[in-house]
């Protein structure tokens, strides 16, 4: 999977988890929630890309 994301790929991980990080220093549960929001739109464009490449016969 990193081998597909690519530099830019891995350089908005990093700083996402570089970001979560520093508000879970100041406030772990915000941090929680925001670490949720995060997975539920990576979840979301993973079935939104999916349902995409399958009307188009690639799945």
């Amino acid at each position: 999977m990193l081998d597909k994301l690519g530099t830019k790929g891995l350089a908005g991980i990093a700083c996402l988890l570089v970001g979560i990080a520093i508000v879970a220093i100041q406030a772990p549960i915000v941090a929680a929630g925001l670490a949720l929001v995060v997975a539920g739109l990576g979840l979301v464009a993973s079935g939104l890309a999916e349902g995409v490449m399958k009307m188009f016969g690639m799945a």
